[in-house]
């Protein structure tokens, strides 16, 4: 007998929200890098200089923070999505 689409296993939410928390996080950091290849694009930037710019604590900070508003907004969604 299929398991019932309202029994959710917690591990299996819990790994989904990492999973969509750091797709978020990646695709800030993808956008990040794009800006500052676009910004800067003199000759001799590298990859590392470039990472080397966007990896800090306060970019960190905003993306993990953007990136749990993002989950929150679509879990949202997806619960009123499910009602209708």
């Amino acid at each position: 007998m299929p398991p019932s689409p309202k029994n959710h296993r917690p591990l299996g939410q819990i790994a989904r929200a990492v999973i969509e928390i750091a797709f978020i996080i990646f695709l800030f950091y993808a956008n990040l890098l794009m800006g500052e290849f676009n910004r800067t694009s003199g000759a001799g930037k590298t990859l590392a200089f470039a990472l080397h710019d966007i990896l800090t604590r306060e970019n960190l900070t905003i993306a993990v923070i953007a990136a749990f508003i993002g989950y929150i907004a679509f879990e949202y969604l997806r619960k009123k999505n499910s009602r209708l």
